[in-house]
C-alpha cells in the first residue's frame, strides 16, 4: 500500500511536520530509489528565458520534479524526457517552438509553460493538435480563456485582483492607480479588472500601461502619483517592479501611498533589494503558499530543488507553479496503463484530474473536464515585505474579480469550493 505523504494539508501535527524538515528526502513517484530506464514519455514545454525577464523557473522546477521522478521508477518504470524550449518573448518564434515539440517531437503533453506569448500564439495549435497543456504561469487572458490550457497558478489579473481586495478591506483604499506592461491581453486584462471592481464597489481606478523595456520608471511613478491615489498597484515582472520602487522612494511616495503588487513580485530577493524604506509599505499578492513554509508539500518542493534543481535555480512563486505542474502530469500519467500512454490518452487523464490537493495551494487544483475555459487556482493569500523578508499577513481569500463569475458558477455546479 502506497501513501503518498506530500498532498496532505496544513495542520497534521508538529510530528509529522517534523518528517518534512528541510533536511527530509525529496519524494517524487514511487520512491523506488530506482532509474526509470523504459521508453521515454516525450513531455514539451516553452518558456519566456530571454527578453525583457527571465521566466524560466517554473520549467526549471518542472524538470527537477521529473528528475527526481525518473531517478524514482519514472512512470511505471518509464522516464519523462522533458524538451525545454525558450521563446525569447517571440510569438513567432513561440509558434515555431510549439510546432516543433508536438508535430517533430511528438510530446504528449506540455507541462510548465511560462511565457508572455506563447498563450497567444498557440493556444488554437494546441486544440487542433489534441495536445492539453499543464502550464505552469499563465500570464496573458488566453492562458486563461482556452479549452486545452490550464495553469496552476492565479494568473496577474486574479492575482492583482487580489492585491485589490486587501487594499479595500484592509487598507480601506478609495483610490487606485493600477501600472501594468504594454502587452496585449496583460496589462489592459488587469488593470481593467481593477476598473470593473472600482464600478462594483464604488472606488476611483486609473490606469498606466508601460513599455517592459524602455519606459522611464521615474517618469511613470510621477504620473502614476499625480492624481494622489491611496494605493498604486504593479501587475508587473519582479525586473520591472524594484526599477519602480527604487524611484518611488527617492520620490518620497513610499511614505504617502501604499505600494502593492501582483504575485510576479513574491520572490524572496526582493525585501532585502529594496530595503528598510518599504517595511509595511509593499504588500504582495501570494499565488501559493509562503515560500519557506514548514509544510509538507512545500517541504518536498524545496527537497527536490535542492538534491534535483540547480543551486542558482529560484526559490520563488514561478518555481512552485513549475512543481505543482510536474506533480499533476504525474498524477494524470500513473492513472494509465504504462503501454497506452499516447497524446489522447495522457489528454483525457488530465481532463480527468480534480481535487488535486497540495499545502502550496489555497484549494484543490481542478482541470475542469468540458470549460471551455480554465482558471482553478483563484483564492491567495497577501504578504508584506519586512525586515528584509516577507511577512504573511492574510489567510486564504476568494479573488474578487468579477470576470470569475463563470469560474464560480462552475465551481458550485461541481460542488468544488472556491
Amino acid at each position: 500500500m502506497r501513501i503518498d505523504m506530500r498532498g496532505l494539508v496544513v495542520g497534521l501535527g508538529l510530528t509529522l511536520l517534523s518528517a518534512f524538515s528541510a533536511h527530509a528526502a525529496a519524494s517524487c513517484g514511487d520512491n523506488t530509489g530506482k532509474a526509470a530506464t523504459g521508453e521515454p514519455i516525450v513531455i514539451g514545454a516553452i518558456t519566456g528565458k530571454t527578453g525583457p525577464d527571465d521566466f524560466s523557473n517554473s520549467t526549471r522546477a518542472a524538470k527537477a520534479y521529473f528528475d527526481c521522478l525518473n531517478a524514482n521508477g519514472g512512470i511505471k518504470g518509464r522516464p519523462v524526457k522533458y524538451l525545454v524550449e525558450d521563446d525569447q518573448w517571440n510569438p513567432e518564434t513561440a509558434a515555431q517552438l510549439a510546432a516543433k515539440l508536438v508535430n517533430d517531437e511528438k510530446a504528449v503533453l506540455m507541462v510548465g509553460n511560462s511565457s508572455f506569448v506563447e498563450c497567444g500564439a498557440n493556444a488554437d495549435f494546441y486544440k487542433k493538435s489534441g495536445i492539453v497543456v499543464v502550464a505552469g504561469v499563465g500570464v496573458p487572458r488566453e492562458c486563461f480563456f482556452a479549452e486545452n490550457y490550464a495553469a496552476t497558478n492565479a494568473g496577474p489579473r486574479v492575482s492583482t485582483l487580489g492585491a485589490m481586495g486587501y487594499a479595500l478591506d484592509q487598507l480601506k483604499a478609495k483610490s487606485v492607480v493600477c501600472i501594468g506592461p504594454n502587452i496585449p491581453n496583460v496589462g489592459t486584462w488587469s488593470c481593467d479588472g481593477i476598473k470593473s471592481l472600482a464600478k462594483e464597489k464604488g472606488f476611483t481606478a486609473e490606469t498606466i500601461l508601460m513599455d517592459p523595456g524602455t519606459a522611464d520608471s521615474t517618469s511613470i511613478i510621477l504620473q502614476a502619483a499625480a492624481s494622489k491615489p491611496d494605493v498604486i498597484i504593479l501587475g508587473l515582472p519582479k525586473g520591472v517592479t524594484i526599477p519602480l520602487l527604487t524611484a518611488a522612494e527617492e520620490q518620497g511616495l513610499n511614505q504617502t501611498i501604499k505600494f502593492l503588487s501582483a504575485a510576479s513580485a513574491y520572490d524572496l530577493s526582493v525585501p532585502g533589494t529594496i530595503g528598510a524604506g518599504w517595511d509595511g509599505n509593499f504588500y504582495v499578492n501570494m499565488e501559493f503558499n509562503d515560500l519557506g513554509a514548514a509544510t509538507p508539500d512545500n517541504q518536498n518542493w524545496l527537497a527536490v530543488m535542492d538534491k534535483y534543481g540547480q543551486p542558482s535555480d529560484p526559490r520563488d512563486t514561478f518555481a512552485q507553479a513549475g512543481y505543482l505542474a510536474a506533480r499533476i502530469a504525474e498524477k494524470a500519467l500513473m492513472s494509465l496503463d504504462p503501454k497506452d500512454i499516447t497524446r489522447e490518452s495522457t489528454s483525457a487523464a488530465v481532463r480527468q484530474v480534480k481535487g488535486f490537493a497540495s499545502d502550496i495551494f489555497c484549494a484543490p487544483w481542478y482541470f475542469g473536464d468540458g470549460q471551455p475555459r480554465h482558471n482553478a487556482n483563484s483564492t491567495t493569500r497577501m504578504a508584506v515585505s519586512e525586515g528584509g523578508k516577507w511577512k504573511v499577513i492574510s489567510d486564504c481569500a476568494p479573488s474578487p474579480d468579477p470576470e470569475l463569475a463563470d469560474i464560480r458558477a462552475f465551481e458550485k455546479s461541481a460542488g468544488i469550493a472556491p
